[in-house]
């Protein structure tokens, strides 16, 4: 078997490749002058937009103490947000009927659940405080049923359901809200 035959090596080395040029000069220049080009716009604009260009800007001379010795402005504080009382006026509530079982002519047990709405003037409720709403319930046959809802995040509701006995299946049932408390946070 013969031996492949290779052309014969040069006797200098290839060039080496050019590295990729770099704009990044170019780049920084361009954005540098982008923002400079930005800044005396919005200067010029904010000047002819600021008034009366028929009087010329005052401007003084005079000297001012060095900033160590200027007391920085004291910060304000924020207004505290205080929120309104709540009365049973500011909420409807409606009773959902979530169980009925009726026994003839001996009336019905229906179990509720109280369904609640904001209707006053939003001045906000507080977020942080819990609201304990109470409620009386009128249908049965014993008499009216107090209950309790606590309303907290603004828009949670806890309640237990309420079991009713009514005298009839053609008994309504209707609920007044009597009291909105807060409690302690």
């Amino acid at each position: 078997m013969t031996e492949p035959q290779y052309p014969p090596q040069p006797n200098w080395a290839p060039p080496a490749p050019k590295p990729p040029k770099r704009r990044t000069n170019a780049i920084i220049i361009g954005a540098a002058a982008a923002v400079i080009a930005a800044v005396v716009g919005t200067g010029v604009f904010v000047v002819q937009a600021g008034g009366d260009d028929s009087k010329p800007a005052a401007t003084t001379a005079e000297s001012s103490a060095p900033d160590e010795d200027v007391a920085p402005a004291a910060e304000e504080p924020e207004p505290e947000v205080t929120y309104a009382a709540l009365t049973p006026a500011d909420f409807t509530m409606e009773l959902r009927t979530t169980e009925r079982q009726c026994f003839g002519s001996a009336g019905c047990n229906v179990t509720v659940e109280p369904t609640l709405s904001y209707v006053g003037d939003w001045n906000g409720v507080d977020p942080d405080a819990v609201y304990e709403i109470t409620y009386e319930i009128r249908g049965d046959e014993s008499g009216p049923v107090i209950g309790t809802a606590e309303l907290s995040d603004e828009t949670s509701l806890s309640y237990t359901p309420t079991l009713l006995s009514t005298a009839s299946s053609g008994k309504k049932v209707s609920v007044k809200i009597t009291d909105v408390t807060v409690q302690g946070y």
